[in-house]
Order: structure tokens, then sequence, then C-alpha cells
């Protein structure tokens, strides 16, 4: 017996790539030979990490191919294909009208992924969803084969690695720091990060910035109506777009952060939230998708977006320092429940049980 990973896209540094290699090591672990595959394989990557799925052939109906499903891709019609069990770990593919009005090329890709994910849903064996928000949505799309739900695996110890000391230095100056990391994407609401950060530079703290430490497209039409409307309201250089950058820096941002804002209204499970736990930064974030659950429905959640409300809760998490050791404990608590060992025993345990089920 044999296992393939399968995938859209393998890059370094993203949670569902490593989420792969993560399991491709538990897989190897329990003795049971294993390979990831990809359609695309993003350099520096290469084939030691994993092969063009278009390779993978001669695949038996003892093996197991484990498909990790994130996005529209053709993946997710011709899993169906190979006559052997199959399982699918769904990270969640963004509905599509959050880019109906910025870009019509995801707004494919989301429609053509959440089409194909229909699609699996009678034609895989079981499902791994990494939060009980997934796990809803595949039923809603008619999955009814059984489904277990399994965080994302994360290597906590690749955020003991020394961070940029230049950007810990132009970062350590006095300045309360708000920190937002995760791709410029409509989802994510950027938007209403600068909208609250705006009333808190001005209502409580103008010693203050704004980091959004994430990738973009200078030609996407959302970064420039968010450059905009920075500038509109005279926050220029009090918001930070820091662009695609190298990890040691992501980790001097997290150092250099003084609270975590995600206002974020989809997200399967959202990595960036444990790596603020990983960094003791309180976090304080907007309840909707998935994002509650991952912080266990513990810390500064909130029902209400408005502007004015956050900025008055930063304003709280940032001077009340009892709050912030309440905060930082519950944090501290629900971080264990994600170390690597302990998610990576579980995914032993389903995948043994899996394959139990059928001998």
């Amino acid at each position: 017996m044999h296992i393939y990973q399968l995938l859209s896209t393998i890059a370094y540094g993203d949670a569902v790539s490593n989420d792969t290699i993560a399991m491709e090591k538990a897989i190897k672990q329990m003795g049971i030979s294993t390979r990831i595959y990809a359609e695309s394989i993003v350099p520096p990557l290469d084939k030691k990490t994993a092969l063009p799925v278009d390779e993978l052939n001669n695949v038996d109906k003892d093996d197991i191919i484990i498909f990790h499903m994130s996005t529209g891709s053709k993946l997710n019609f011709e899993v169906a294909k190979y006559e052997c069990r199959k399982i699918v770990v769904y990270h969640n593919i963004t509905p599509p009208e959050y880019f109906k009005n910025n870009d019509t090329r995801f707004t494919d890709i989301c429609e053509y992924g959440l089409e194909g994910a229909r699609y699996l849903a009678d034609k895989v064996d079981y499902c791994l969803a990494v939060s009980n928000f997934n796990k809803t949505d595949l039923i809603n799309m008619g999955y009814k084969c059984p489904i277990d739900v399994l965080p994302i695996i994360i290597p906590m110890s690749d955020y003991d690695k020394k961070p940029d000391k230049s950007v810990i230095k132009e970062y350590s100056d006095g300045y309360t720091n708000i920190l937002f990391t995760g791709r410029i994407a409509p989802n994510k609401k950027q938007e209403n990060l600068i909208a609250s950060f705006y009333y808190y530079n001005r209502l409580y703290n103008n010693k203050s910035r704004l980091i959004l430490a994430g990738s973009f497209r200078y030609d996407d039409p959302y970064y420039i109506r968010l450059t905009e409307y920075t500038k509109k309201l005279g926050m220029g250089e009090s918001v930070v777009f820091t662009g695609h950058i190298k990890f040691n820096q992501i980790l001097a941002y997290y150092k250099t952060a003084d609270v975590f804002l995600c206002m974020s209204e989809h997200e399967g499970f959202c990595v960036p939230l444990v790596e603020a736990m990983k960094f003791n930064v309180p976090i304080i974030a907007y309840n909707k998708t998935a994002v509650p659950e991952t912080m266990n429905y513990k810390g500064m959640i909130l029902d209400d977006n408005n502007p004015q409300y956050v900025a008055a809760c930063i304003d709280r998490m940032v001077k009340d320092k009892k709050l912030r050791e309440n905060v930082i404990e519950e944090q501290k608590e629900r971080l264990d429940y994600y170390s690597y060992d302990h998610v990576s025993d579980m995914f032993k345990k389903y995948l043994s049980d899996f394959i139990k089920k059928g001998v």
C-alpha cells in the first residue's frame, strides 16, 4: 500500500503546503510509503519535495489518495478517476462573491473550486476538515462520508528561528504596533482594519502604526483601493504594506507587535491566529466563520466590527495590563492544543482507523 498526497500548488511557507509536508512526515513515521504530487511546484521547492501530478501513474486499488482541497483546480474533478480509497483534506474555498468587484480571475477560480468540491461529494471515502466550520461546509455541499476535524499541523519549532534584526530595530521605536498577517484579499477585510486603526490613531494614540504583513499585486484593484483609502484618511505613513517578505521578517513583525487585529470575514482556519498565540501577542478578532473556533471561543472576540468600537477595544487591550495577561494566558492554553506532536498524533490515529476499516 502506498499513500499519495495531491494538491494544486506546493510552495514554501504556504499553510496548505506545510500541512501536506507535515502529513508526509507522519505517514513515514507510520512506516508507510508515501509521496507528494502537485500541479504546480513553486521554487525553491523542487522534485525532492513533490513531483508533478502528471507523473502519478499505476495507482493500485489498495493505495490511498489524500487530496488537499483549497482552491479551484482540475484535481477537484480528476481525483475521482483513481480507483482507490480517497480522502479529502478540506482547507476551505473562499466564496467567489468576495472577488466579484475586484478580480474576475479569482472569482472564476473560486467558482470552479466550489463546483469541483460539490462534484467530489459522493466520490470520496473520508474527509478531514481543518475546522468544524469547514465540516459544516462539506455537509452543506452534500458530503455524506465520515468527516473528522483535524487542525492544520503547524511546525511550531520554525517560529523559534532568529527574527530579522533590522525589522526589530526599525519597529521598536516606542510606537504601538497593530499587526495583521495574511495576503491582501477582500475576504480578509483589510479596509476594516484600516478604518479601525484610523479611529484608534486619531482618538487614542497617534504614536501607533498598522502593519499589514502580506503579499499583494500592484495591479490588484483591491490593493489599489486600499492604498487610495489610506491616503484619503491621511494615514499614508502610519499604515505599512509589507508585500511578500521572508520568514524571518514575519517573525520580527510578531516580535514587535502589541496587538494582533483580525477583521477577516471568511477563514477556514486562520494560521496567523495561532502564530500570534505563539508570540504572546494578544488577539482581537471579528466573530466570523472559523475564527472564534480557532481561538476556542476565548479572548477578545467581537460581534461588532464598527471601527470606532474596535478602536476602543484596541485601546483597552493596549492599556489594561490585567486584560492583556488574561487574554495571553487563554491563548497559551489554546496553543497547547495546536502543538505539532498533538495534532500529528491525531492525524496518525484518524489515518490508522481509516486504513483498518478498509482491510
